[in-house]
């Protein structure tokens, strides 16, 4: 009997939270619920938490609204430092997946701020934070000071972590990332192979995080030009995305990004096309046409042309290029300035057959 009733209680009171969360999201102004400050930490942890199940799906269109409310219910709530810690935590890493970097910045910074009145200057949370931030300034073209968070957010882990632990594995992983980016790759390719025995570890061979760092380990291998070993490793990427994505996912663009580069380098150019022109149109569908994500697939398209000595195609689809990446990043984010500079380089032998340099 008393089962029975903890049964209904429980039913009662996730009642109470569905309709407090359907109110969130029909009144845009969430103080005029005028809920008591309980319930809005409540409500609030309730539409963060449908906020992360959309973002692990990659909906960050649908995530946002329910993010940014709970951070607003957050504010006016009881006790609610930590409950707005996570809010705003959470809301940057929605911004900076969808290119919103300056937006994810101030949040973040805001976030990073109250964890550490939270919790402590070096707690593990801390580095966690430290990580999104540092994806936030490798999205604005801040590499140093994105390797730097890295290696402040490793230092601090190390302090309540041993070195072979698998909870460092992550760390190391971004610290490899922002390397490559930054052309270290020998350096960078060491600590992949050290953070994927963690990773195998931990998460194990079939995980999205192992696909994931796998594909990160094919695009330095793709640089390296070791494209057989670079093929390997995407194709098990490829594999296991599919599994639980399925074959027409958004969020395994950047791994056909990698595979396209593979076929590029290995002539095998309609393979590459088609593989681009279906990553730029399911970018375009989820992200829309200012996100970073659409103007870098077209850049990769217009370079695609280059090789191929197609140059009018390259010139239509590099203008493309340019105004997403302009609106996206900025006339000063590096991406911008070179495709940009290809423009100039194409306008100038439009008409000829003679060889472009290839600056993107």
């Amino acid at each position: 009997m008393k089962s029975k009733t903890r049964t209904q209680k429980c039913r009662f009171r996730n009642l109470v939270l569905v309709i407090v969360f359907i109110l969130v999201l029909l009144n845009s102004n969430s103080d005029a619920l005028e809920l008591h400050p309980a319930q809005k930490a409540s409500s609030s942890k309730v539409l963060r938490s449908m906020a992360r199940v959309y973002m692990a799906g990659g909906n960050y269109t649908k995530a946002q609204p329910l993010a940014e409310n709970a951070l607003t219910l957050a504010k006016t709530a009881e006790n609610s430092d930590t409950e707005r810690c996570l809010c705003l935590i959470d809301l940057a890493y929605l911004y900076q997946n969808q290119g919103k970097f300056a937006d994810a910045e101030k949040v973040c910074e805001m976030g990073l701020e109250l964890q550490k009145k939270v919790y402590y200057e070096n707690h593990p949370y801390v580095a966690g934070t430290l990580r999104i931030l540092s994806s936030i300034y490798q999205g604005q073209a801040r590499y140093e000071q994105a390797r730097a968070a890295c290696e402040q957010a490793i230092a601090i882990m190390r302090k309540s972590h041993q070195p072979d632990d698998p909870a460092m594995a992550p760390f190391q992983v971004d610290l490899a990332r922002v390397m490559v980016i930054q052309g270290k790759l020998k350096e960078a390719e060491s600590i992949f192979l050290e953070a994927i025995k963690l990773i195998n570890k931990s998460y194990g061979p079939d995980h999205l995080y192992t696909a994931g760092v796998l594909g990160s380990l094919a695009e330095l291998y793709t640089l390296q030009e070791r494209y057989d070993e670079a093929q390997d490793l995407i194709a098990q990427t490829l594999t296991i995305q599919q599994a639980v994505y399925g074959a027409e996912h958004h969020l395994m663009v950047p791994t056909w990004l990698t595979q396209a580069k593979i076929y590029q380098a290995k002539k095998n150019y309609d393979a590459a096309e088609k593989l681009l022109k279906k990553s730029l149109a399911i970018a375009e569908a989820e992200y829309g046409t200012e996100n970073p994500l659409t103007g870098k697939v077209c850049s990769l398209l217009g370079q695609l042309y280059i090789d191929q000595h197609k140059y009018n195609q390259a010139l239509s689809v590099c203008e493309r290029a340019e105004k997403l990446l302009r609106a996206s990043l900025g006339p000063d984010h590096p991406s911008y300035v070179k495709v940009n500079e290809t423009i100039r380089q194409l306008q100038e032998r439009k008409g000829t057959t003679t060889e472009v340099v290839k600056l993107m």
